[in-house]
């Protein structure tokens, strides 16, 4: 089992953002569509992550193993702050599938534009917002440095 639980640190880059690219795909379907079912295998791909990284996610596997090598030499940054962005991903997605479940599907639609937002800065401009607040969150001293050392100084880079 601890072979499959954990996610990797660090991480390529390049994966990441082809990840967040059919995230970003995806919410964006999802919200011209209206077909919030798709808030499920998106879902599912969020905790699979979280959980496992690419281990159990077919598309982390599929951006890993194929696509990011093809885009070139890997690009590393540190694997916490990534699972945290997942982390928040999983959250918002189960969210809003819980709340379309309920009939509420106006609210399940504006977490999915803040989704489609976030995969959209990650994906185009290298901007991850969950990286942001997880740095904002070791400034503030609620992540303990030693989860994540050369997090600390995210701001510098």
């Amino acid at each position: 089992m601890r072979q499959i639980l954990g996610f990797p640190n660090p991480v390529n880059e390049k994966a990441a953002r082809v990840v967040a690219g059919v995230v970003f795909a995806c919410a964006i379907l999802i919200l011209a569509s209206g077909w919030l079912w798709l808030l499920v295998p998106l879902a599912y791909g969020f905790w699979a992550r979280v959980l496992t990284g690419p281990r159990l996610s077919p598309l982390g596997w599929l951006a890993q193993r194929k696509v990011a090598p093809a885009l070139g030499d890997p690009k590393y940054v540190p694997g916490p702050p990534k699972r945290f962005a997942q982390g928040i991903g999983a959250a918002l997605t189960t969210s809003a599938a819980l709340l379309a479940l309920a009939g509420l599907a106006t609210a399940a639609s504006v977490l999915v534009a803040l989704l489609a937002i976030a995969a959209g800065l990650e994906s185009m401009f290298a901007i991850c917002l969950g990286c942001q607040a997880f740095a904002l969150l070791m400034r503030a001293g609620l992540i303990p440095e030693r989860i994540c050392e050369e997090c600390a100084n995210i701001w510098a880079r």
